[in-house]
């Protein structure tokens, strides 16, 4: 609506009382940022929890390497829903939103680099999240079917 810092065109002429992301329905835009931070916390779990699902079980195969539908799909629901997390506007704007000047000092210019990244993620932000949608469901549904008994998780071990 506005004039971005980084954008070419004039402001525009727009009635005084409009107040951009300040005012309902558009400040709901600012809460998309916040819930984004928060959403690290649990996925930083989930990648410190993928350590133990690659780790034989204790006193079987030392040393080796513990390969399983299990772990490999918990790798791939990770990956995923760090590609959704990290493929989003929010984290655009956070790492080059308000710069006027990319190329002033070295630490814009590496800020520049960073938002190149999140923008060609960004472009299958849609597809990011498709995926980690089902790797989610996917992934749930397996734990729980072990948890049941229902499957046992094959697995082969790689020694160190």
């Amino acid at each position: 609506f506005a004039d971005p810092p980084g954008c070419a065109v004039g402001e525009p002429t727009i009635h005084r009382r409009f107040r951009m992301e300040n005012a309902f329905p558009f400040i709901l835009q600012n809460l998309h940022r916040f819930f984004l931070y928060l959403a690290f916390i649990p996925l930083t779990f989930l990648w410190i929890d993928l350590v133990p699902a690659f780790l034989p079980p204790e006193g079987v195969h030392a040393g080796s390497l513990r390969l399983g539908a299990g772990s490999a799909l918990f790798l791939v629901n990770v990956v995923l829903l760090s590609g959704f997390s990290l493929s989003c506007n929010s984290l655009r704007h956070l790492t080059g939103g308000r710069l006027d000047c990319f190329s002033c000092s070295q630490r814009t210019r590496v800020q520049y680099t960073i938002w190149q990244r999140i923008s060609r993620l960004n472009t299958h932000h849609m597809g990011w999240a498709w995926a980690s949608f089902a790797s989610v469901t996917l992934t749930d549904v397996y734990v729980r079917l072990l948890a049941l008994g229902v499957v046992t998780d094959p697995a082969i071990y790689i020694q160190l």
